[in-house]
């Protein structure tokens, strides 16, 4: 089997443009994010959806739960689709949900997002408490049913305390180092060394509110930024998690930091002439575009192993390894 590419987190107003564009960029497998502050009801309806986007484009895209499936969609020409949550909303109160959730095909769920939850704090908080006693069991439960901790919205010390208590490798899907720029959702030194230390992987963002120059970040200095970051902690340990965000309307942003929890507009990273979405870099649009992240890798001096393995090689061994029963 030829090496594949996996973007691990995407949130695109889905269509048939774009799942043909998947194609066109030759995305073998991603990440999509299926609620921010849904409850569980909402977030089966969000399945349900998929479940028809599988009906209707079967040449097009696969459900995804396990390695395998990326292996199948390579031989077969598909995108094979893998479901997270960006806040542990959809299991509510109740620990029991966790399990229910990996067996509907759930295979990451952030902590937090932004702000406080149930299970640890957001790096939003100006306080962070670190893992709560729901969150150190909520742990434990993800590890034995094979769904994957996400910290990339979490603050520092609750992100320490979930590597050190998960007894399985854990994830930050979308987000880059500070030490490349310095935006409020993007990981310490000390956050990414302890992550990698104990076999965790760290996807990198493209999203422009955590690029260096933003919307004028260029492929050359994001290349060079995963060199360095190669450089700290080994390459095996890095990929992508594009956090493409491509045809939705500024009023999602409402929803995605705001949820129901306030009446105030919350910008996050971006300031109020902000609010909505950031244009992408150019070299970077849509899933098209993924081929020059392959160039741009070569050109910053990866050989192609290792040029293999950022694009999706090092997802697809974390997903072998992830996705099943402790």
């Amino acid at each position: 089997m030829s090496a594949p590419v996996i973007d691990n987190l995407q949130y695109v107003n889905w269509s048939e443009k774009a799942f043909r564009q998947l194609r066109e960029g030759g995305v073998d497998a991603i990440h999509v994010t299926i609620a921010y502050h849904e409850s569980f009801r909402e977030a089966v309806l969000n399945v349900s959806q998929w479940n028809r986007w599988f009906e209707q484009y079967p040449e097009l895209i696969m459900r995804g739960t396990s390695g395998d499936d990326v292996r199948k969609a390579v031989e077969t020409g598909r995108t094979a689709v893998f479901f997270g949550f960006q806040n542990p909303s959809p299991i509510e109160d109740d620990i029991g949900l966790i399990e229910v959730w990996h067996q509907l095909g759930i295979r990451f769920m952030q902590l937090t997002y932004n702000n406080q939850s149930l299970l640890a704090t957001g790096c939003y908080e100006p306080d962070d408490t670190g893992l709560t006693r729901f969150g150190k069991q909520a742990v434990a439960e993800m590890n034995r049913v094979g769904l994957v901790v996400d910290m990339s919205h979490s603050a520092d010390r609750s992100t320490l305390e979930a590597i050190e208590h998960s007894t399985r490798p854990i994830a930050i899907t979308h987000a880059n180092p500070d030490w490349w720029h310095p935006a409020l959702r993007n990981k310490s030194d000390d956050v990414i060394r302890a992550l990698t230390e104990a076999g965790g992987m760290l996807g990198f963002s493209m999203y422009p509110h955590h690029l260096k120059d933003g919307t004028a970040c260029t492929l050359k200095s994001y290349c060079e930024m995963i060199a360095e970051a190669a450089s700290r902690y080994g390459a095996q340990h890095l990929g992508i998690g594009s956090d493409l965000c491509q045809d939705q309307p500024d009023s999602v942003v409402t929803w995605m930091r705001n949820g129901r929890w306030s009446k105030e507009m919350d910008y996050g990273e971006g300031s109020a002439a902000q609010a909505g979405f950031p244009e992408q870099p150019d070299w970077f649009v849509d899933n098209r575009d993924m081929p020059n992240l392959t160039k741009g890798l070569l050109d910053a001096g990866f050989d192609q192993a290792e040029v293999d393995g950022i694009m999706g090689g090092n997802w697809l061994r974390f997903y072998d390894s992830s996705f099943g029963a402790a």
